[in-house]
């Protein structure tokens, strides 16, 4: 960030991000979403602007000052530059943004970001690989998520999501998660018609690293509550109930969020042996994975005295009993919720 600038809701922001966002057509403010004026007023953050250029001027060193961007920009842009120019470009660029938040900034504000989404369209997978790259290392600034989102980047991902290479269906939905990061994103990524039926498709038809950042993308999108709805619409809890019970434990923490909602709840009872396969994770699965099984046990067992009953027979209290006295906390807690629900205590519905 070089130029901070506070909008109207009071959070600052790179001038030439929040640019791009309001020159998109957007009049929300992409942390709070409060509405903002017809022509909003951009007002330069001083003090903050004097702290990073102390800093800069402090901690920045002239040998470990930015490469000059405009160069491998020219060659990207350039009709007449090769393809292995093109890639080497890329490569560069990578290899250089990847640490580098100082160039990340320089790059784009330099107007990188058009012309690498230019390179996502390519039909060559080594230059669609390499874009993707870059665009995954420029997400990593939470002013370039909202900048990217603005410039069109959630399209392109997901066209590479159906149609790309497997290497680069998996960064595309890297790239999804890292977009999400910023909260208002995960709204307008769910909002592409295709965004979540393509991560779902991916689930079926994607390989090992495939289906991990698929299933990673979803739960990142998923904790706004309208994308769960479309997560279950297109399918979503068979499958992830299939992979876990085929190992991918990510696919219980995507089902520990699409159980919050009513539909996504009685998706999972048709699942035949879904309690087996989750209780199986509470006996063999890491910490995380018995954390979201006990959260989604305990949330499908508020409404159903049939999986109430089945639990027990399964040995669940048992289990809980044990859990009470783990190191983590978030497994103890919901250990006891679950031991309470099956213990006939169950919470209001």
């Amino acid at each position: 960030m070089s130029d901070p600038v506070i909008l109207s809701s009071g959070h600052t922001f790179d001038r030439a991000s929040i640019q791009r966002w309001l020159d998109s057509g957007h009049r929300t403010c992409p942390i709070t979403k409060l509405p903002l004026p017809e022509h909003p007023s951009l007002i330069p953050n001083h003090a903050l602007r004097s702290l990073i250029s102390n800093y800069t001027n402090i901690s920045l060193p002239k040998s470990q000052s930015c490469s000059e961007p405009q160069a491998p920009i020219s060659i990207l842009t350039s009709r007449s530059s090769s393809l292995e120019s093109k890639l080497e470009s890329l490569s560069q660029l990578g290899r250089l943004t990847k640490g580098d938040s100082a160039l990340r900034r320089r790059l784009t504000e330099a107007g990188a970001v058009p012309v690498v989404l230019r390179c996502v369209d390519s039909y060559d997978p080594r230059l669609q690989e390499k874009a993707l790259s870059l665009l995954l290392n420029l997400s990593l600034d939470d002013d370039n998520k909202v900048g990217l989102v603005a410039e069109g980047a959630v399209n392109r991902v997901v066209k590479v999501l159906r149609v790309g290479s497997p290497d680069c269906r998996a960064i595309a939905a890297t790239l999804i998660t890292s977009l999400a990061v910023v909260e208002v994103n995960k709204a307008i990524i769910g909002a592409y018609p295709d965004a979540i039926p393509a991560l779902v498709s991916l689930l079926i038809e994607g390989e090992g690293r495939e289906k991990k950042e698929a299933a990673t993308a979803l739960y990142a999108i998923s904790s706004f509550a309208d994308n769960r709805r479309r997560a279950i619409v297109c399918g979503a809890v068979p499958i992830l109930m299939k992979l876990l019970d085929l190992g991918l434990e990510r696919a219980i923490e995507v089902l520990g969020v699409l159980v919050k909602c009513k539909e996504g709840r009685e998706e999972m009872e048709k699942v035949d042996g879904c309690v087996k396969v989750l209780v199986w994770v509470l006996r063999n699965g890491s910490a995380r994975g018995v954390q979201y099984a006990l959260f989604t046990l305990s949330c499908l067992s508020c409404y159903s005295e049939e999986i109430c009953s089945e639990l027990r027979n399964e040995g669940v209290m048992e289990i809980c009993i044990g859990l009470l006295e783990d190191d983590n906390d978030k497994i103890r807690r919901n250990a006891s919720t679950l031991l309470q629900t099956l213990r006939g205590n169950r919470a209001p519905r």
